[in-house]
């Protein structure tokens, strides 16, 4: 039973992991489309002014910041990296408590 217990948690994992890749494939046709509009309409509309500009560069940091999480490029994006600091804090909070806990039997 724990064999298939493992496979089951493995799929759901890769089903997650594959949702939030068509979410991230999703936002960026979104982002394409919407700002091909808004250069056209600039272009058109006032072309002396290019504040598409501002459109596609705010954009593109939300693009990338959604890209950088769904593909967990930099660690700190990565669940396993925020299990292991979680594991980490309270380690160091355990030990803390130990030797304060140690300190006060001996005073």
């Amino acid at each position: 039973m724990g064999k298939d217990f493992t496979e089951a948690n493995r799929y759901y994992d890769a089903q997650k992991k594959v949702k939030k890749i068509r979410g991230f494939y999703e936002h960026l046709t979104v982002y394409v489309l919407c700002n091909v509009i808004a250069i056209v309409v600039n272009l058109i509309t006032c072309p002396e002014y290019l504040w598409f500009i501002w459109s596609v560069m705010g954009w593109s940091v939300a693009i990338i910041l959604h890209g950088l999480k769904v593909f967990s490029l930099p660690p700190f994006f990565n669940k396993k990296w925020e299990e292991k600091k979680i594991r980490e804090i309270l380690e160091k909070e355990n030990q803390q408590r130990l030797v304060n806990n140690h300190g006060n039997k001996f005073e």
